[in-house]
């Protein structure tokens, strides 16, 4: 199960680090649907290439982040910080998926724009399965080090 789970995140990951790749590079296709919009349906998110471009980046390092999460490193500094990391992103995604209570979410108020429709039946519950994976990884992993440990 841990290796599904771990699999279904780097592809995920990597999928997602890709589309933004792909509009940091001058991609246009489904950028409009993926920024958030006020009701008028003006887009409250202007991101540059740049911005694409570190986020790709970080999502990257989110497949890795699992690619190599079976892997116990040595150093102490680096351990820390990858468990840092396994915690960290589901919390995030946790908190998107909750989201912002006006734009984001499933809890959001603005419900009538494109993004508003492809956030309610694709990116926030995309959000929740990235948590919930992520929480089970981290609970597999305790366990597993704490059987280690005993």
């Amino acid at each position: 199960m841990k290796s599904i789970l771990t699999s279904a995140l780097v592809l995920i990951f990597m999928g997602l680090s890709s589309i933004h790749f792909y509009w940091a590079f001058g991609g246009k296709f489904g950028i409009d649907s993926a920024l958030p919009m006020n009701a008028e349906g003006t887009k409250i998110l202007n991101p540059t290439s740049l911005d694409s471009l570190i986020v790709g980046g970080g999502l990257l390092i989110f497949a890795f982040l699992y690619l190599f999460s079976n892997y116990t490193p040595k150093n102490k500094f680096i351990l820390i910080i990858r468990n840092i990391g396994l915690w960290g992103i589901p919390v995030t995604f946790m908190m998107r998926a909750i989201g912002d209570f006006k734009y984001i979410g499933f809890f959001k108020q603005i419900t009538t724009t494109q993004f508003a429709y492809w956030d309610t039946i694709f990116y926030s519950p995309l959000c929740l399965l990235i948590a919930v994976f992520g929480f089970i990884l981290v609970r597999i992993n305790n366990n597993s080090s704490y059987e280690k440990r005993a």
